[in-house]
C-alpha cells in the first residue's frame, strides 16, 4: 500500500475534468427536438398544466440534460477512483465484462462495479450485476482456484447502512472512497479539485444552452402549435405515440 498524495489526485482532476465538460457541451450541442419529444412522456407535461412551448421545451430539455450529466459524470468518476487505487493499491481497470476496477489487498482480490450513487439500478439490474460478479469469480479461479476473491459495488455518493448482501459488499460515499484509497476523509477532499474550471466551462455551458432552448422553442411552436399559438396536444402525442406505417420507421 502506497500513501495516497492529494497533490496527484489534484493535477489528475485539473488535467481531466476539461473532459466531462467537453463531453456535456458536445451532448448538448449534438441534441435534436424530434429526440427529446420522442423519449419524453407528453401525458406527464399535460397533467402538469404546461401550457407555453417556452416552458415545455425547457421541461424536456432540462430532463435530458440532467440525465445526459450523471451518465457522463459517472463515466468520469470512474476513471478517477480506478487512478487513485492504482497510485494506492495498484489496482487497474478490469477486462472482465461487467467489472470496472481489480486490487488485491492482503490477500484478498476485489473485483469492483463502480455506480455513481446507492440508488442507482432496478431488480433486473442488479440481477445482472451478480450475474457479472459470479461469472467473473468463475474466471478467475480458472487459473488459481484458491484466490480469495470479494466481489464490491462501489458508489461515489450516499449511504447503505447494510453494506453486505450476501454475495457482494454494497460501499457507498465515504466508506466506498475509503474502501479504495485507505483514507477516510477522501471524500471530502475531492470536492474542491472537481471545482477546476467548473466557472468558465459553466459559462460556456449556459450560453449553448440558452441557444438551444430558443432555437427548440421556434420548432415546437411552428411544429407543434395551432395557429393561436396554444400547444396541439393531438398533434404532439401523435408524434409521441402514434402508430407508424412501415416506411416511415427509422
Amino acid at each position: 500500500m502506497n500513501k495516497l498524495d492529494l497533490a496527484e489526485v489534484t493535477k489528475y482532476v485539473e488535467d481531466n475534468i476539461g473532459t466531462f465538460h467537453q463531453k456535456r457541451l458536445d451532448a448538448l450541442k449534438k441534441l435534436k427536438l424530434t429526440k427529446v419529444l420522442k423519449n419524453k412522456n407528453p401525458y406527464l407535461f399535460k397533467a402538469k398544466n404546461l401550457v407555453t412551448g417556452a416552458e415545455l421545451v425547457k421541461g424536456v430539455v432540462d430532463a435530458y440534460v440532467s440525465s445526459s450529466e450523471e451518465g457522463i459524470f459517472g463515466d468520469w468518476l470512474e476513471g478517477l477512483v480506478i487512478f487513485i487505487n492504482g497510485k494506492v493499491y495498484g489496482g487497474r481497470k478490469s477486462t472482465t465484462e461487467g467489472i470496472d476496477l481489480e486490487f488485491d489487498l492482503e490477500g484478498v482480490r476485489y473485483i469492483v462495479t463502480i455506480k455513481s450513487g446507492p440508488n442507482w439500478g432496478n431488480s433486473n439490474q442488479i440481477q445482472k450485476m451478480r450475474d457479472h460478479f459470479r461469472k467473473a469469480l468463475k474466471t478467475l479461479r480458472t487459473s488459481n482456484s484458491k484466490l480469495n476473491i470479494i466481489a464490491v459495488n462501489g458508489c461515489c455518493y450516499g449511504i447503505d447502512n447494510k453494506p453486505n448482501k450476501g454475495d457482494y459488499h454494497k460501499y457507498c460515499g465515504q466508506e466506498f472512497w475509503e474502501f479504495i484509497s485507505g483514507d477516510s476523509e477522501l471524500f471530502m477532499k475531492i470536492i474542491e479539485p472537481l471545482g477546476t474550471m467548473a466557472k468558465e466551462s459553466n459559462e460556456e455551458f449556459l450560453d449553448s444552452y440558452n441557444k438551444k432552448l430558443n432555437l427548440f422553442t421556434i420548432d415546437f411552436l411552428v411544429g407543434f402549435c395551432d395557429e393561436d399559438g396554444a400547444i396541439d396536444w393531438e398533434k404532439l402525442v401523435k408524434f409521441n405515440s402514434g402508430k407508424q406505417l412501415p416506411n416511415q420507421k427509422k
